[in-house]
């Protein structure tokens, strides 16, 4: 079993106007996921710097980043990153870029968890919709030329304010699509912006929205999770 969450922390700035990125960190810790994506990590002009250090998450947290910044400074690739548990082994990380009128990117981590290995994709999806499909598209077709099928789950903001269609259905093809519930606007969630979506070799166990008093101050998103059954060890 594996807990994973997705959270657009929207460069650390609250719903109070301050930019604070301890309180990010507790948020996370409140969360408890043994994977987090995270999107809107580093700020989005300039030298990209990242809103959360990695000396911070590493001397604060249960966490370890999986560095995809090419900017010595960033965290994520276009503001998307990936947070293991510390113990958590990464065998393969890589950038996937994507079709857009604004930068857009994704990320891919292969990681090791209790022997079986899961394939971890993040991503932050454009504001128009058919980019987005574009976007949707790019994604799936660049996991089907990767050698080697295992376990897949797909996190992130998805901008995608209808509950079907579009971006969705092009996941839905082949994965299941997973709804845990309204994420945004994180002081009176309504849309389900926040989507998590897994292969279809992998057993959802549970799903929900983290509504902590904390989480409602953090980001004009709230995380969302899921608690994941993998196949056995592979060979």
């Amino acid at each position: 079993m594996v807990k994973v969450c997705s959270y657009n922390i929207r460069k650390s700035l609250g719903t109070d106007r301050r930019r604070n990125p301890d309180r990010i960190l507790r948020i996370l810790a409140e969360v408890d996921a043994d994977i987090i994506a995270v999107q809107e990590v580093d700020m989005r002009f300039g030298t990209r710097v990242s809103t959360l250090s990695p000396d911070l998450i590493i001397d604060q947290t249960a966490y370890m980043p999986v560095r995809f910044g090419i900017r010595e400074q960033s965290l994520g690739w276009h503001g998307n990153a990936i947070l293991v548990k510390k113990g958590i082994e990464v065998v393969d990380q890589r950038r996937i870029e994507l079709p857009a009128l604004e930068p857009r990117g994704a990320i891919l981590a292969d990681v090791k968890v209790d022997g079986n290995v899961l394939r971890v994709v993040g991503m932050h999806l454009g504001l128009l919709g058919n980019w987005r499909l574009k976007q949707a598209e790019a994604i799936v077709a660049y996991l089907e030329k990767i050698e080697g099928k295992v376990p897949t789950v797909f996190m992130g903001d998805l901008n995608q304010w209808a509950p079907d269609g579009g971006c969705l259905a092009q996941f839905a093809l082949h994965h299941n699509v997973i709804a845990p519930g309204p994420s945004f606007h994180a002081r009176r969630p309504m849309l389900q912006l926040d989507r998590i979506i897994t292969s279809r070799d992998i057993v959802v166990e549970a799903t929900g929205v983290h509504r902590t008093a904390l989480a409602r101050t953090g980001s004009d998103h709230l995380p969302v999770w899921a608690r994941l059954g993998l196949n056995r060890a592979q060979a």
